[in-house]
């Protein structure tokens, strides 16, 4: 993606203005309301601190150091977001037992994505700081539209999702952070991913003149539970519900499902209006952007946005389509802080009114021949 300047490997940087200790800001930042600053007070802050995370992984991952070493000799000088060093998010397809900042004697887990379409799946490493920080953002993030108080969840999947053992995946992540910010959890699905409607009536008995928080990724709201009461001729009451969704979009985008329809369909199948996506991935886990009212997605104050031209790889300027790169302070575990997606987007609007200030994204599709990646299962 980036041509090579040399192939010498260079040791650590070593700079007083590079401190991740940042870690201790960002755990500031997360106590922050999440879509406040705008645009350019934003970038002043991220810039050093991606900077600082940049140089952590230079010395923590060998393998990691070397990419910089051939690509970006000069990284240090960066003044904008999109000098920042970035990988592309398939090189944890095949090397993402390599990318490790950590001893691997502190590695908690291995999050792997979902490994569709028969294509090798991502894994990345977590330790206890890595796992701490991303349900903090998490909850941060969701508490947006969620409030302060845990509601009682539905759950729009199986409990064997969570049981499937080794490296956990991006889907069983995304249950179980956002469970965080619920209680008295219900799982909709059986076992074989059936609608378990005695299940959903006895909690709908208990928490349905109440709000109450429903989670799972797209695909699988559409197919196991909207398709699924259409196919039966059923239909559900969940109008107090809160639902909070994301990944899947591909396999929907293919049976000409868009956001207005699935808005529509559950509408019609569940009377179930409050619906907030978010877009996410496993190599970046715990770092969602949120649907806003102006149905853009945003980044919190921690991430960010850019667009690059799949050509030239330059960032291109809002209003025009191209290959979507985030950034976001999490990844201290493995060197993920930058990453070039295959997803297609457009930046829409830059601080725009009625909504957050900020970048607002849209997602168009997958880049033509990317892979299906993500957590939609």
């Amino acid at each position: 993606m980036i041509p090579a300047r040399h192939d010498k490997d260079t040791p650590p940087v070593s700079s007083p203005s590079l401190r991740l200790d940042g870690i201790p800001v960002l755990e500031e930042w997360l106590g922050e309301e999440p879509f406040r600053e705008a645009q350019a007070d934003k970038e002043r802050r991220l810039l050093p601190a991606l900077l600082a995370l940049t140089a952590h992984h230079q010395a923590a991952c060998p393998d990691y150091r070397r990419l910089l070493a051939v690509a970006w000799p000069d990284w240090s000088r960066a003044t904008s977001l999109a000098e920042i060093p970035f990988l592309p998010v398939d090189l944890f397809r095949s090397h993402g037992h390599r990318l490790v900042s950590v001893p691997k004697t502190e590695i908690r887990s291995w999050v792997r994505s979902s490994g569709t379409s028969g294509r090798a799946v991502s894994r990345v490493a977590l330790d206890e700081r890595a796992v701490r920080l991303q349900a903090r953002a998490l909850a941060a993030v969701l508490r947006t539209v969620l409030g302060p108080v845990r509601l009682p969840m539905l759950i729009i999947d199986s409990r064997e999702t969570l049981g499937e053992g080794g490296a956990t995946s991006a889907r069983a992540a995304g249950i179980l952070g956002v469970m965080k910010l619920g209680r008295n959890y219900a799982f909709a699905l059986d076992g074989e991913e059936h609608l378990a409607m005695p299940v959903i009536t006895d909690f709908l008995s208990r928490y349905g003149d109440q709000p109450f928080l429903i989670h799972g990724t797209t695909a699988v709201v559409w197919q196991r539970l909207h398709r699924a009461l259409e196919d039966r001729g059923q239909r559900l009451d969940l109008s107090r519900g809160i639902l909070v969704h994301g990944g899947g979009w591909k396999r929907l985008t293919d049976q000409a499902v868009d956001p207005a329809t699935f808005r529509n369909g559950l509408a019609r199948s569940c009377t179930l209006t409050r619906i907030h996506d978010f877009y996410g991935m496993a190599e970046q886990i715990g770092t969602v952007f949120l649907e806003g009212d102006d149905g853009l997605l945003h980044p919190p104050g921690f991430a960010d946005v850019i667009i690059r031209d799949p050509q030239t790889w330059q960032p291109l300027a809002i209003g025009q389509a191209g290959v979507i790169q985030v950034f976001s302070l999490l990844p201290w575990s493995y060197p993920g802080h930058a990453l070039v997606t295959g997803d297609w987007g457009v930046i829409e609007t830059v601080d725009g009114p009625g909504s957050w200030p900020g970048r607002g994204l849209r997602i168009l599709g997958r880049v033509a021949g990317a892979g299906v990646r993500g957590c939609g299962g």
